[in-house]
């Protein structure tokens, strides 16, 4: 029985729709195809699909940072541009800029002034800790690795202390050990009351942190359901990417009916 049907949606998708185009002669290509799902309060929900598939353009719509083409978006049931609801996230987009030239203190104390923090400076010398970068937090930001710069960034995500945070794929560029102590403080900010939206290609790093998965592939969801439930259908934690494990589900299909549903 699910332990989460009771408890409020914190982000609720209706049928959203989203078409680009690069240059103004070219057609608009689909990228999302009515997209629907909702986030219920203090889970942990991974948003899952081979690159592509359109994660960071779902992700960019619930932060507010683009507008749909149709359908509707409800954060904390409110609008993604109101700012009551911006000020309850936390986001790591999947390409951050950082400012080379500021310390991982300095980087981090700015965004604890801009959240109006007024144990700034505490908050700031905690969370350095918490991502294990205690020990480098007066080096330069332009001498940190692929992987401490992904520690600082989910650092400044949670500077806030917000309810929901927004994680598009916090994983990369780190080593083992790194995952496992950044997985270990997603299951923290879990057991602390945060909700929690985790996008990644990666199947283990979802089976290890998140209750409920939603695959997306080409723009439309294609599962979502509880990890158990997903895994005894043949979602397999052996698998790298979401798009192996999508073709081999489609075959399966094709073998059993003799046509693609």
């Amino acid at each position: 029985m699910c332990i989460f049907k009771a408890m409020q949606a914190v982000i609720d998708l209706k049928e959203i729709k989203r078409s680009f185009k690069n240059h103004f002669w070219q057609r608009k290509k689909t990228v999302l195809e009515g997209i629907s799902f909702e986030i219920r309060e203090g889970e942990v929900f991974g948003f899952l699909g081979p690159n592509g598939a359109g994660k960071t353009t779902t992700i960019k719509i619930i932060t507010g940072l683009i507008s749909p083409d149709s359908g509707s978006v409800r954060i904390f049931g409110m609008s993604p541009h109101s700012l009551r609801a911006k000020q309850r996230i936390g986001f790591l987009p999947e390409s951050p800029y950082f400012y080379e030239h500021l310390t991982g203190y300095e980087f981090l104390k700015i965004h604890a002034v801009l959240s109006n923090l007024k144990m700034h400076k505490e908050r700031t010398c905690t969370l350095l800790e918490r991502v294990g970068l205690k020990e480098a937090m007066h080096v330069q930001l332009r001498s940190y690795s692929r992987g401490m710069l992904q520690r600082i960034g989910i650092a400044q995500a949670m500077i806030g202390s917000p309810d929901l945070l927004i994680l598009d794929e916090p994983l990369t560029g780190l080593d083992p050990i790194g995952r496992k102590e950044i997985k270990d403080l997603i299951l923290e900010e879990k057991n602390r009351g945060t909700t929690i939206f985790f996008s990644s290609h990666i199947l283990p790093d979802a089976e290890a942190v998140c209750d409920r998965i939603g695959i997306v592939i080409d723009g439309r969801i294609k599962e979502i359901g509880e990890m158990s439930t997903l895994l005894s259908k043949g979602l397999s934690a052996d698998r790298i990417t979401l798009e192996d494990w999508f073709v081999d589900q489609v075959k399966a299909t094709t073998e059993k009916n003799g046509t693609i549903q």
